[in-house]
């Protein structure tokens, strides 16, 4: 177990103050991730075991993707456990295809946060007992508290975001947060049901060997991902580099920022335009790889940057140890009409 044996909550009380908008509001928001997070981790433990639990719903979600049972538990938990808490004015999911406004309550309006959500990553990968996980990231509104939330709250650039975070729900269950001072993981207790402090101050490493990316679709490649992915194959100095990819970016990019890699989901495949959403996962995931030294781009440049125009906007991601992201976008830049200007 963690060696300082301090616990999620313990930790987000005592670091509260360096967030510069501290009001205790974050801490209680985060407080509901936690909770939520438990939740859908005892029913993935059940999975198997309890009928209902797994295959798919029977349709589509908003993305076109075949809903899982899973996805649709999952995506209720968060959202209850958000609004219940009356720590935000709105949520956005993408299970969902329209944000949604909270209302009830009180204090409903004055909330200062929304949330967006993919509340089962990965989760395709449930039905045969393979890692899945939850993504989160966390913005201040932009329109007046006191009135609805809108769209604008939901369409900024995450840069702007004030903390998010991701859960692994595998051999062990994880929640790893930034709130723009570092990245720190928490491991659950499941006697307990307490996470402690397990993985203080992460870091990428600058240089790793791992590569992830589904390389079936190679022939739809951009020209820099395939020449980028004949560099990472060649015999030189130290490469070859080697192949992960588990087809669940939460897992994928936990073990590289454990071990050194980088994750590629290209455009040019199926999906024109990649196929990671850049609220849901790719602005997220970026935040915490930066905070823990690590770099993200749509192999032209930084994710969080990019101005989003639409709530299940799909970027293409290459994210990881900065100087394996730096070498990938050289190769990128030498075909600057592959750049779609996502």
């Amino acid at each position: 177990m963690a060696k300082t044996f301090q616990t999620l909550g313990e930790f987000i009380i005592e670091n509260q103050g360096d967030f510069q908008y501290s009001t205790g509001e974050l801490s209680r928001l985060l407080s509901s991730i936690r909770l939520a997070t438990k939740i859908v981790n005892h029913q993935v433990n059940k999975a198997g075991l309890v009928e209902d639990i797994l295959g798919d719903v029977g349709e589509d979600n908003v993305q076109g993707e075949a809903q899982k049972k899973l996805d649709v538990f999952a995506n209720e938990t968060f959202i209850k456990a958000l609004i219940q808490r009356e720590v935000v004015c709105g949520i956005a999911s993408e299970e969902n295809e329209y944000f949604i406004p909270v209302t009830n309550g009180s204090n409903a309006h004055l909330s200062k946060y929304v949330v967006l959500i993919d509340p089962l990553d990965g989760s395709s990968n449930a039905d045969v007992n393979v890692t899945v996980g939850t993504i989160f990231s966390i913005y201040r509104r932009v329109t007046e508290p006191g009135t609805p939330v809108t769209l604008e709250d939901f369409l900024q650039p995450g840069n702007k975001q004030v903390a998010a975070g991701y859960v692994v729900y595998g051999l062990s269950t994880m929640l790893v947060y930034t709130t723009g001072k570092g990245v720190n993981g928490f491991t659950l207790d499941p006697n307990l049901g307490i996470f402690y402090l397990s993985h203080p101050n992460m870091q990428f490493p600058e240089d790793g060997k791992i590569y992830s990316i589904n390389e079936g679709n190679y022939v739809h490649f951009p020209q820099g991902v395939k020449d980028y992915l004949k560099y990472c194959q060649k015999s030189e100095g130290d490469r070859p580099y080697t192949s992960r990819y588990i087809g669940s970016l939460v897992s994928d990019f936990h073990r590289n920022m454990l071990k050194g890699g980088i994750y590629i989901y290209p455009s040019g495949t199926n999906n024109p335009h990649g196929k990671l959403r850049l609220l849901y996962e790719c602005n997220p995931i970026a935040f915490i790889a930066e905070q823990a030294g690590g770099f993200a781009s749509d192999g032209y440049k930084r994710i969080m940057d990019i101005n989003p125009t639409e709530l299940h906007q799909r970027v293409p991601f290459f994210c990881g140890s900065k100087n394996m992201v730096k070498d990938a976008e050289e190769f990128m830049a030498k075909y600057p009409e592959d750049n779609k200007n996502y």
